[in-house]
């Protein structure tokens, strides 16, 4: 972590164990949404920055091999949580932690919802096209018509979720979620 400077011992030791109980209590929310531990505790450390770092300077602190940290932090750009940035005069890569956390809930949120939402949709309407082409077939077979309507009324409405779903995303890509949901309701002390 980021060494601080011109205060006294017990001062930087309150401050670093505050720090490090944010860290770890973002690794362990990371984790519930499928990111390890040690890419929310890199997460935690970048937050904490007050300046962009390398990833040698991310290895050095966090104890880990170059080859994870790459892969972490590579996993936290893709998520659109950490931003690589250019700084005059130097030739490394370096990196900050994006920090308008609705906007990494929004784009985190988005990603993973989307892959999903295109998947089930396909299916369901490869599903839905394959019976409607059996009952087709079989118009007379009422056997068939019972069973088969049973499954087209389940695979529509799941199709119906899966549109509200589409627009549940697209507010959050557009930014339409924060006049539903403001940002700005604060905390009192």
């Amino acid at each position: 972590m980021e060494q601080l400077h011109n205060l006294t011992i017990e001062q930087e030791n309150i401050i670093q164990r505050a720090r490090k109980r944010v860290i770890e209590s973002i690794g362990n929310n990371m984790d519930l949404y499928g990111i390890t531990q040690s890419i929310g505790h890199l997460y935690g450390l970048l937050f904490f920055q007050n300046k962009p770092m390398t990833l040698d300077e991310m290895v050095q602190a966090m104890e880990m091999s170059k080859t994870s940290m790459s892969t972490s932090v590579r996993t936290l750009v893709d998520l659109k949580m950490v931003n690589k940035v250019w700084e005059k005069g130097s030739r490394k890569d370096l990196y900050e932690v994006e920090m308008d956390w609705f906007q990494t809930f929004a784009d985190f949120f988005s990603l993973k919802w989307r892959k999903a939402l295109e998947m089930n949709l396909n299916n369901l309407r490869k599903s839905r096209t394959e019976l409607v082409q059996l009952l087709d077939q079989f118009p007379h077979d009422l056997t068939l018509q019972n069973a088969v309507q049973s499954d087209m009324t389940k695979i529509n409405e799941a199709i119906r979720y899966y549109l509200w779903l589409d627009r549940l995303i697209d507010s959050f890509e557009s930014g339409d979620i924060f006049k539903l949901v403001p940002k700005d309701i604060q905390e009192n002390n």
